[in-house]
């Protein structure tokens, strides 16, 4: 379950102050300076006392992160997006969008993660026996309780709405195609607006239809870093990043681990500990490709992706500001 604990609308926790941001190095903050404005990077999420001196001024408990973090967050000049992992368990409504809205800069974009209901084909609220899920791919659902709520309560501060597929047999939609083809006619049927963007765990929807029904729709594939997934190599081959409505990036898990393996390896988050070089420079090398291009760019980063999401994002920012092709 996502940190994000949706406190807004709790009293002041007695005798805690609010956290105040983490003073930045003069010499990130020199990079960020030099960061193009169409490139938003962050972290999936912000409740994290371990990011302690990384982003945040003091060490408080995860519940004051949750209230307050957002706020101390977004004044660092690197961190320019964030993740809403909450939506993907139950839909949240516009007031609740709006309260994250309000303490963030005019510039600043929100990933939003879709309901989970509309992206399995069974219930992910059943138990071991999960039955067929009414609510999967439904855009009268979406439009109702995801779309219409993230649009009123975050207007110009919404980012990417990210419909993320989990792992699944072809053969549970009815194949490969039949996946493709019901996955435009949902992708149709939404409003215009919103930057739409679908991660697959499943390799084998990676197809001509899927990238075909992507560019009809004018929505746009979130390129992942997980194991369960293809390489991003294929899938920047597959879907090419530079005709995308935007750039979309999630890196989200060390290759060879597990979610749970990886949580235990990387708690607190304050330290890289396994560097992935190899999807740093293609995650760089794909958002210089998509600048270029004019298209904006978002990268977001998990801690499971090297063991600390916001010094993931530092490490990628100093590749970018200080860019050279390497051999």
């Amino acid at each position: 379950m996502s940190e994000q604990l949706g406190l807004f609308d709790d009293d002041p926790i007695p005798g805690v102050a609010p956290v105040g941001p983490a003073r930045v190095p003069e010499e990130l903050a020199a990079v960020a300076n030099r960061l193009p404005a169409g490139l938003r990077m962050g972290t999936s999420s912000w409740s994290f006392p371990g990011w302690v001196g990384i982003v945040y001024d003091r060490t408080v408990p995860e519940t004051v992160l949750a209230r307050d973090g957002l706020a101390a967050y977004a004044r660092h000049p690197v961190l320019r997006t964030v993740g809403i992992d909450r939506t993907y368990y139950r839909p949240i409504p516009a007031g609740e969008f709006r309260a994250y809205a309000d303490v963030v800069p005019a510039d600043f974009r929100f990933l939003v993660k879709a309901d989970r209901l509309l992206t399995s084909p069974t219930d992910p609220g059943a138990g071991a026996i999960r039955g067929p899920n009414p609510r999967f791919l439904d855009a009268t659902y979406a439009i109702d309780e995801v779309i219409g709520p993230m649009v009123e309560g975050l207007g110009a501060k919404a980012g990417p709405l990210l419909f993320q597929f989990p792992p699944v047999p072809p053969n549970l939609v009815g194949g490969r195609a039949a996946f493709a083809e019901r996955l435009h006619r949902f992708l149709d049927a939404l409003p215009p607006g919103p930057l739409y963007a679908v991660e697959l765990r499943t390799p084998a929807f990676l197809t001509p239809e899927y990238a075909a029904a992507l560019d009809a729709t004018k929505a746009t594939h979130c390129y992942t870093v997980h194991p369960a997934m293809a390489s991003l190599e294929d899938q920047l081959k597959a879907v090419r990043h530079f005709e995308q409505p935007a750039l979309v990036v999630r890196w989200m898990l060390h290759a060879g681990l597990r979610y749970e393996a990886a949580k235990d390896r990387y708690e607190p988050f304050d330290r890289v500990r396994d560097e992935d070089p190899e999807s740093l420079e293609r995650i760089a090398v794909a958002a210089l490709d998509a600048l270029i291009a004019e298209r904006d760019v978002f990268v977001v980063v998990n801690n499971k992706a090297e063991g600390s999401a916001p010094l993931s994002v530092f490490r990628l920012a100093a590749r970018m500001a200080a860019w050279e092709p390497r051999a």
